[in-house]
């Protein structure tokens, strides 16, 4: 019986994330100027004031949720919690990734700052606005989505990109592709299949020059095998070489967020506890729909720190 620690990504942002934290932690208030510094901004003026379109943006949203992160990490490794001895695995949703790694220390918090703020802005560059979507397909089977996806992308390029698990799974490419595919999904049953309001078509072939962008940055960046080892998204697999990791994280950019078959991973080798760290819950939820054997808990205010911390230290 084990413990990892997940990361949530983007969509989990909220204005006044970190508020609270940096207010009853100095940890916590250094680990947000410390990415303000990285950045050369104040990141954590529209984390805490908003305005809520500005921090929705992809290269704020990603650095800032990395932030939140890192900063309940920060926390309780301060207070006696070594993520070696007491965690077993790290893993995060698309972005989160990269606080898993930055967490088990394979980047440092400024390196990982300005790498999610290179790959928010080449995600959003990568597409012309409006040319990508994305679509949420509720209530099929991975089998029958990929279908679909593979009878559109006579329109242009469509594939899965997140596989969340409980019956969840989004799609993303060109836009005519897109809509084709969810056409068809709601013809073969689909109870929902909802166009979603997003910028670009994230985890899709389109992204390929925001993968090359990231290949650049990765490659000059110092890197470190991680102290546990990451699951990543597209393998959906433990990875502990520095690498290894770095060439996933380029695949990441094009390839599926294998989600639902991480948290069955978890539960198929022993891990009975999930500790979501960061903004929100969405995770958490995730988890009791994929495997209700694993448990999941939320870490994101001081009481939540508190009461992780009275669990992991007994």
């Amino acid at each position: 019986m084990s413990i990892a620690f997940t990361f949530p990504g983007q969509g989990s942002q909220a204005v006044g994330m970190g508020k609270e934290l940096a207010e009853a932690f100095p940890e916590a208030a250094a680990v947000f100027a410390e990415v303000d510094d990285a950045l050369g901004e104040r990141l954590s003026d529209v984390m805490w004031n908003g305005p809520k379109e500005t921090l929705t943006l992809t290269a704020n949203a990603q650095p800032a949720l990395m932030a939140v992160s890192m900063a309940i990490i920060r926390v309780l490794e301060t207070k006696g919690l070594d993520l070696r001895s007491k965690v077993s695995f790290v893993a995060g949703h698309s972005l989160g990734e990269y606080s898993a790694l930055c967490a088990a220390g394979t980047f440092s918090l400024p390196d990982t700052a300005r790498l999610l703020r290179i790959r928010g802005n080449a995600m959003q560059a990568a597409v012309p606005v409006g040319k990508g979507a994305m679509a949420a397909i509720i209530g099929l089977e991975h089998d029958d989505v990929e279908a679909v996806c593979r009878e559109a992308s006579s329109l242009g390029a469509c594939q899965i990109a997140n596989d969340n698990g409980g019956g969840q799974l989004v799609i993303s490419g060109e836009k005519q592709a897109v809509e084709k595919a969810a056409a068809l999904a709601s013809e073969k049953g689909a109870k929902r299949a909802l166009m979603l309001p997003v910028s670009a078509p994230f985890h899709s072939a389109l992204m390929a020059p925001a993968a090359e962008a990231m290949r650049e940055a990765l490659s000059s960046v110092e890197k470190r095998d991680p102290v546990v080892p990451v699951v990543a998204n597209v393998l959906a697999a433990p990875v502990n070489d520095a690498g290894e990791i770095a060439r996933l994280l380029v695949e990441q950019v094009t390839g599926q967020v294998r989600w639902r078959e991480t948290v069955e991973w978890f539960a198929a080798n022993d891990v009975t506890t999930l500790y979501e760290i960061g903004s929100g819950k969405v995770l958490t939820g995730l988890a009791r729909r994929i495997d209700k054997t694993v448990n999941g808990i939320a870490v994101n205010t001081p009481a939540d720190i508190d009461a992780a911390l009275a669990a992991l230290l007994a």
